[in-house]
C-alpha cells in the first residue's frame, strides 16, 4: 500500500484538501480524505510525505501526436501521416506509437500521465486516436482505451497536402464531399450489414467502412480538426447530417461563435496556443480562447498537439490560459477531469477518486508557477519518477 499524505490535494472531483491524504493499492486510488485515520503510516508499505506540496491527478494532453511523430528523427520517425490517400480512417495509432521515443520520458517527468495520441490531419480522415499511459515499453500494455475516435480534417491541411499532389481535395467543398462520401458509403456498408445478418453471405470486407461504421453507431466520434469559425461549422454541420458524435479539435476561433458552440455542446479541444501564427488560418490565434468558451459555460481541455508544443510544457499553456483570463480552477479542469470526460476515458483518469487508476502527479508549488518542479509522479500506483 502507498500513502501520500498532508499534501493539498486537488482530487478534480470537486474538494480541495489542505492536509489530506490518497492511499493507493493494487494500482488503484483506495481512498482519499481530509482526517487520516489512526495508524495509517505504519500499515503502508510506502509513504509520501507532500506536506507544503500539490497533489493533483496526472494531466491529461487530450489531444497530442507523441510517439508517431519521434523527437528529433525526421522522415524516419514520422509516422502520423499515410499522404498517399486522403480516406484512411482505418489506419490504427497504435501500429505507429514508439513507446522509446525520449519525448513519454519528458512527458512524466511534466506530471502528464496520460496522452490522447494520434494521426495527423494530412488526410480527411487519417485514422484511429488511442489514450494511453505514459509510461511503458510496448503500447499493448499502455493502452486506456484503444480506440477512443478517428480523425479527421478541414482547412488548410489536407488542402496543402494535396495541392501538392494535384489531387482532390484541393478546396474546402473537396474535403467535405469526400468526408460525405465516405459517410454515405458507411451507412450503405451497415445496412448490407444488417440486411444479411445470420446469413452465409456477407458483403464483401471493406476496412475502411468497418472503421466508420463505429462512427456512425456512435460508437466512436469524429476527432475534427478545425481551426477556423467556418471549417468548425462545417464540421458540425456533417456531424448533425450524420447523426454523430464530434469533437471540434483545436477551435482556433472558437471565440467568435461562443454562442454557437453553447447551442451545439459538442467537446472542445482547445490548442496549441503556445506557436507562432504559421499558418494563415491561425491569424487570430490567442490564449483568450479558452477563457472564453469555458465563460460561457462550455467544458473544454487544453492540447499541446505535440510535437508542435513539447508535451511537457501541457501546464505552461493551461497557464497562460489563466494568464488571459481564464479562471484558474477551469484551467486544472482542462487538462484533468474535463480532458478526460472530452476524450471518453474518465471512468479511468482525470481524477483523484476512489476506484480510479492511480496516475498522480506532486509539485512542490502550484503547477501554473513556473518555478513548480515535479518532485512525484505515480502511474498506476507504482513510483515512475521522483527528484
Amino acid at each position: 500500500m502507498l500513502l501520500i499524505k498532508n499534501g493539498k490535494i486537488y482530487t478534480m472531483d470537486g474538494r480541495i484538501l489542505d492536509r489530506g491524504y490518497v492511499i493507493v493499492e493494487n494500482g488503484k486510488i483506495i481512498d482519499v480524505g481530509a482526517d487520516m485515520p489512526d495508524g495509517l503510516d505504519s500499515r503502508a508499505g510506502q509513504v509520501i510525505n507532500a506536506q507544503g506540496m500539490y497533489v493533483m491527478p496526472g494531466f491529461i494532453d487530450a489531444h497530442c501526436h507523441i510517439g508517431l511523430f519521434e523527437d528529433g528523427i525526421g522522415f524516419e520517425g514520422e509516422d502520423g501521416n499515410e499522404m498517399t490517400d486522403p480516406i484512411t480512417p482505418h489506419l490504427r495509432a497504435i501500429d505507429a506509437i514508439n513507446p522509446m521515443d525520449k519525448s513519454f520520458g519528458e512527458a512524466v517527468q511534466g506530471g502528464i500521465t496520460t496522452a490522447v495520441t494520434g494521426p495527423g490531419s494530412a488526410n480527411v480522415l487519417g485514422g484511429e486516436f488511442a489514450a494511453i499511459k505514459t509510461v511503458g515499453c510496448r503500447v499493448d500494455d499502455m493502452i486506456i482505451k484503444n480506440p477512443v475516435a478517428i480523425k479527421c480534417a478541414f482547412g488548410e491541411n489536407p488542402k496543402r497536402v494535396y495541392f501538392e499532389k494535384k489531387a482532390t481535395p484541393m478546396t474546402r467543398m473537396a474535403t467535405a464531399a469526400l468526408l460525405r462520401e465516405a459517410l454515405m458509403k458507411a451507412r450503405r456498408y451497415m445496412e448490407k450489414l444488417e440486411e444479411c445478418e445470420g446469413r452465409d453471405k456477407q458483403p464483401e470486407l471493406d476496412v475502411k467502412m468497418e472503421a466508420l461504421v463505429r462512427v456512425l453507431k456512435k460508437e466512436l466520434p469524429l476527432k475534427a480538426h478545425a481551426h477556423r469559425a467556418d471549417d468548425i461549422l462545417t464540421a458540425l454541420r456533417l456531424a448533425r447530417e450524420f447523426d454523430i458524435d464530434i469533437t471540434i479539435e483545436h477551435c482556433t476561433e472558437g471565440h467568435k461563435i461562443t454562442d454557437i458552440l453553447v447551442r451545439e455542446g459538442r467537446g472542445l479541444v482547445v490548442g496549441p496556443g503556445l506557436t507562432s501564427r504559421s499558418k494563415y488560418e491561425l491569424r487570430d490565434l490567442t490564449f483568450k480562447t479558452p477563457g472564453i468558451l469555458s465563460s460561457a459555460g462550455l467544458d473544454i481541455a487544453i492540447m499541446t498537439d505535440h510535437p508542435v508544443v513539447p508535451i511537457q510544457y501541457l501546464p505552461i499553456c493551461a497557464a497562460l490560459a489563466v494568464k488571459e483570463g481564464m479562471e484558474e480552477h477551469k484551467a486544472l479542469e482542462a487538462i484533468t477531469i474535463n480532458a478526460a470526460k472530452i476524450t471518453g476515458i474518465s471512468d479511468r483518469v482525470g481524477s483523484l477518486t476512489a476506484g480510479k487508476d492511480a496516475d498522480i502527479a506532486i509539485f512542490d508549488g502550484h503547477p501554473f508557477s513556473y518555478a513548480a518542479k515535479t518532485r512525484w509522479v505515480i502511474i498506476d500506483g507504482k513510483v515512475v519518477y521522483s527528484s
